[in-house]
């Protein structure tokens, strides 16, 4: 697993509105942080450091490591309350994990060889079905992206879950099937009168 990006956070008491909106105004982004059999804690972090991670993709599924006063939790973000006018993050959620939790999580994916697909050489189109696929699997091995290969898909053709590898522990959400992910599609041409 790679190094865990840092977040620097600071404890903080449950306040008024006013409080918190003042700590808005200050550049700190209130927040709470719960989970891994602990008591949850109410923090604030940098809003500039969370913006910047918040934009880049994959936010919900990458491990961060949390330091509150001496102590560093690995975390994940849950969910993120965004200003609906300005996109100003309002408050943040993270879940404590531990080495053995087990998270669910959507993880992007990556198509491979559209350059070398029959179908798409011959004027077809990649239909992507699902961007993300949530997995089952534990905190410390969550895939970064998940691959498929279209290289050898003709028009009509689809990738389906059973043949994308996951990494070990991985499992989809979704048992029950063998859901699509991508298909490729005939070209659709517009006749002119």
């Amino acid at each position: 697993m790679a190094d865990l990006a840092e977040i620097q956070a600071e404890p903080r008491t449950v306040a008024t509105k006013g409080v918190t909106r003042e700590m808005r105004r200050n550049g700190r982004v209130p927040g709470i942080l719960y989970g891994g059999g602990e008591a949850a804690v109410a923090i604030s972090v940098e809003g500039a450091a969370l913006n910047q991670e918040h934009g880049k993709s994959g936010f919900f599924s990458r491990l961060y490591s949390l330091s509150l006063g001496r102590k560093n939790y690995r975390v994940l973000a849950r969910e993120v309350q965004v200003h609906p006018i300005t996109d100003a993050l309002l408050h943040i959620d993270f879940l404590r994990l531990t080495a053995d939790s087990v998270v669910n999580v959507d993880v992007p994916v990556m198509f491979h060889n559209e350059e070398e697909s029959p179908g798409l050489k011959r004027g077809g189109v990649l239909n992507v079905v699902r961007r993300t696929i949530e997995l089952v699997c534990r905190s410390d091995a969550i895939p970064s992206l998940v691959e498929a290969d279209v290289g050898e898909l003709d028009i009509g053709d689809s990738v389906k879950i059973s043949a994308i590898s996951l990494p070990e522990g991985a499992t989809p959400v979704i048992s029950d099937r063998d859901f699509t992910i991508a298909t490729v599609a005939a070209p659709t041409v517009m006749v002119e009168e």
